[in-house]
């Protein structure tokens, strides 16, 4: 019985500072990337990373929310989107760690910025970009969740809510007092009260809480462990760079003691740090809110604060666009709150693009439940984890996960299955191997190879230690692998890597868009950027030791581990749209975004000494779409939008020409999308997929290829692969759709019988189209009749548009 499992899911984080929440009971940490929600455990012994992504919404993520249903302790998953819907998900009863959507509540006119839910409440609040707060009541009915609408709170004066707070104010009170916290595109902070025992609270606004200077992004409530019974403490962070700590006490307030209107440490701050008492009533008891505190500290926006959950540490952690992560607490003697512990990166030392290190600052902060782990995520959409260390009395960086954060264009593993190449529109090249550690295997990113100015198109590996390119501009661009990540692989992934001796050290960090250099190598200025260059910019990047026993973090993936730039290849006149190398590495084929003859040319380079050979190949009109070498490197196909393939062949006197052997110009009925050759040479055979819903397959017959099997899918085919085993004849194909579909066909015999075997289930395939399939080669990077090993399971990698990489292993195909 062929089964599939997921192996490996990488993706980044949604640049939404609601967008994760880590459960307090189960350990998972839930968060928003692009259309989906990531499952992770981040203390999950086994280092895996992202176990599993939701798939439902239509839209990117930007609202995540634990809950729990007090009638029966149901754990609920609550997720907003920019497709203006909040989805439920329910967890599963065998495994907490796993949701299934219950149902979706639908009502608001704009994105959903904030979800927020009290601890023993069925209450649920949420607010949009449609300058309104809505209630909901979550009820359990006969084993389902539904979802009520109770109520609209329009926001006076009209602002967006980017953040909410809920809490009841007093769980012994028969009446259940509730209060929420809203603040967003104003600088202030409103606070509502409402009784919830009846059907439809009625919220009423309770207190205008004023001081901030500018947008509040996040609030966080809880109780004060340290102060009087039953006081809240409330933090807001705003975009003025400070936080501001409000009380909530139950009764009258505390006496305020009048400032001295001489006092010169005050200065002109005095109506900023007012003390004036603001006071509410709801179910019958009296409210007053006070000013408690102004956090210092922070020199850009601040985007999360959130409560350390441990009862018995008093403790604000925040996140900030300065590339910080803070830790507060009160001084035990004078009960001043100061910085207590900061994270991150000290901006005096922080780099000015992507490459040289800078993350473009924290966008999310949270606790772990045992409040003894702090993660954050940065603008690359990678998440980086501190854990405390007790006896040291430090917090360590621990191994974090990362991912594409837009559409993933292409995937190429290396000629013998090593490791995985991953190229985006999110301008990186990301490489990823299996990290062997006591006793677990676990897939992680290992290098980021490129990060450059352009949306990445695609990729072919040039051997185990060496790739080319293509982007968004006219030329290609090959990369070396330096030292130490040849190192690293080594040592964790057991990839031996030989001719490490000649390898260059490590990449320098670009300057001014250059080159990425190997060290030592000299970097041509002209004199007019020379002037504008620090001293200290242009000198050449120290070489770093990659010594470690883990994947690198995310520090070192974003400075550390570029390739050197080995080589560029020009001609086109446009973007590069695909690029495919022979398989004995000798040849470069290419292409580039085309709306005439003139330019949908292949080109083709020789690797020795990289020049062009000419001529160009012609056959096609429009942009080609995708290019594919023969097992035994003596036919190029290609395919492209103009409907047509072609089969050029090469010259067995002259192994640099190739010259058109035949073409189809109706190959299908719409653009060709996607081609492979099956790994069967005796006859050759092809396929291509195209928007008309088809996967054909092309046998050779005499000088030419006729379409002996069509695989008819449900909508439009964006990829497909060969799995390079045949045994007796039968090969294998995995196709994958714009609808994000992927299926898995077996083939059969001389007259091409196609049988589905597998259809992947919806709900871990890709929320968006597959862009790119690619099976794993075999060791030596030939094709074989049969695997030595059968209990190896295949791994299929997967590229979707959904920024996610896949490995999915699929075991007892070929038995």
């Amino acid at each position: 019985m062929v089964s599939i499992t997921t192996e490996y899911i990488s993706v980044g984080g949604n640049r939404h500072p609601a967008a994760a929440d880590w459960d307090r009971q189960s350990g998972v940490l839930a968060f928003g990337a692009d259309n989906n929600v990531a499952l992770w455990v981040p203390t999950d012994e086994s280092k895996r990373g992202v176990y599993s992504l939701l798939v439902g919404h239509r839209d990117k993520v930007s609202a995540v929310r634990f809950c729990t249903l007090p009638a029966n302790n149901t754990k609920l998953l609550l997720t907003g989107s920019v497709d203006r819907t909040i989805r439920v998900w329910q967890s599963d009863e065998q495994t907490s760690r796993h949701y299934t959507c219950v149902c979706e509540l639908e009502g608001h006119e704009g994105t959903v910025n904030a979800i927020a839910a009290a601890d023993g409440s069925d209450i649920v609040a949420s607010g949009a970009a449609d300058g309104t707060v809505r209630i909901w009541r979550l009820n359990y009915q006969e084993g389902t969740i539904r979802g009520q609408f109770l109520k609209t709170i329009q926001m006076k004066p009209r602002y967006f809510p980017l953040t909410l707070a809920l809490q009841l104010l007093d769980k012994e009170n028969p009446a259940k007092p509730m209060m929420l916290a809203v603040a967003g595109t104003t600088n202030i902070v409103q606070i509502y009260v409402a009784q919830t025992t009846i059907s439809e609270p009625e919220f009423f606004l309770g207190a205008k809480l004023s001081g901030h200077e500018a947008w509040v992004r996040s609030l966080a409530l809880t109780e004060d462990k340290q102060g009087p019974a039953g006081d809240l403490l409330l933090a807001s962070a705003s975009q003025d760079k400070y936080i501001r700590l409000w009380r909530i006490h139950r009764g009258e307030s505390a006496p305020v003691v009048p400032k001295d209107e001489d006092d010169s440490v005050l200065g002109n701050y005095e109506p900023t740090l007012s003390n004036k008492a603001h006071m509410f009533e709801a179910s019958g008891s009296k409210y007053s809110t006070t000013f408690e505190a102004l956090l210092l500290g922070h020199e850009d926006w601040i985007y999360t604060a959130a409560w350390n959950p441990n009862p018995d540490r008093m403790q604000l952690l925040s996140s900030s666009a300065d590339n910080s992560l803070t830790i507060w607490e009160p001084d035990p003697v004078s009960g001043v709150w100061v910085s207590t512990e900061r994270m991150g990166e000290i901006s005096s030392q922080k780099g000015s693009t992507t490459a040289t290190g800078s993350t473009g600052g924290f966008w999310i902060g949270l606790w772990s439940p045992d409040g003894k782990e702090v993660v954050s995520l940065a603008r690359t959409g990678s998440w980086r984890v501190w854990k405390y260390d007790e006896d040291s009395d430090i917090w360590v960086q621990q191994i974090g996960v990362s991912g594409h954060v837009r559409s993933v264009n292409d995937i190429q593993w290396e000629a013998s299955g090593r490791y995985l190449l991953s190229t985006s529109s999110d301008q990186t090249t990301r490489l990823y191997a299996k990290w062997m550690h006591e006793g677990f295997a676990s897939w992680h990113e290992f290098s980021r190879p490129q990060i450059h100015g352009y949306d990445l198109n695609c990729i072919d590996s040039l051997g185990p230690a060496r790739f080319v390119s293509g982007a968004d501009e006219k030329l290609l661009r090959v990369f070396n692998e330096p030292k130490p990540i040849a190192q690293l692989l080594e040592n964790l992934c057991g990839i031996q890597q030989p001719g490490q001796d000649e390898m260059p050290e490590t990449a320098n960090i670009p300057v001014l868009g250059l080159s990425n250099k190997a060290v030592g190598e000299d970097v041509a200025l002209g004199d007019d950027a020379l002037d504008g260059l620090a001293g200290d910019q242009a000198e050449p990047a120290p070489v770093i030791s990659l010594d470690f026993n883990h994947p690198p973090l995310e520090d070192h993936l974003a400075r550390y581990t570029l390739w050197p730039e080995h080589e560029k290849l020009y001609g086109h006149g446009y973007e590069i749209s695909a690029v495919a190398v022979t398989h004995d590495r000798s040849l470069i084929a290419t292409a580039c975004k085309a709306s005439s003859i003139d330019h949908a040319v292949i080109r083709l380079y020789d690797t020795t000494d990289w020049h062009e050979i000419k001529p160009s190949l012609t056959a096609h009109s429009l942009t080609i779409t995708d290019l594919c070498f023969s097992a035994d490197d003596r036919y190029l196909l290609s395919v492209g939008r103009d409907r047509q393939w072609a089969v050029f062949r090469r010259s067995e006197d002259d192994p640099s020409n190739f010259s058109l052997l035949t073409s189809n110009p109706k190959g299908h009925s719409r653009m060709i999308l996607g081609a492979a050759w099956a790994p069967v040479s005796h006859p050759l055979t092809f396929a291509t997929a195209g928007r008309d819903k088809s996967v054909k397959l092309w046998q050779m017959t005499d000088e030419t290829f006729e379409c002996r099997s069509v695989i008819a899918l449900k909508s439009a085919v964006t990829a497909i692969s060969f799995l390079p085993t045949s045994q007796d004849g039968i090969f294998y194909l995995a196709a994958g759709e714009d609808t994000g579909d992927i299926s898995i066909h077996k083939i059969t015999g001389d007259n091409l019988e196609t049988h589905e075997l597998l259809s992947v289930d919806k709900l871990i395939c890709p929320s968006k189209a597959v862009t790119q399939l690619s099976w794993r080669p075999s060791a030596d990077g030939t094709i074989k009749t049969a695997h030595a090993d059968r209990h190896e399971p295949d791994l299929l990698a997967v590229a979707g548009e959904d920024s996610s990489v896949r490995i999915y292993a699929v075991t007892n195909l070929t038995t």
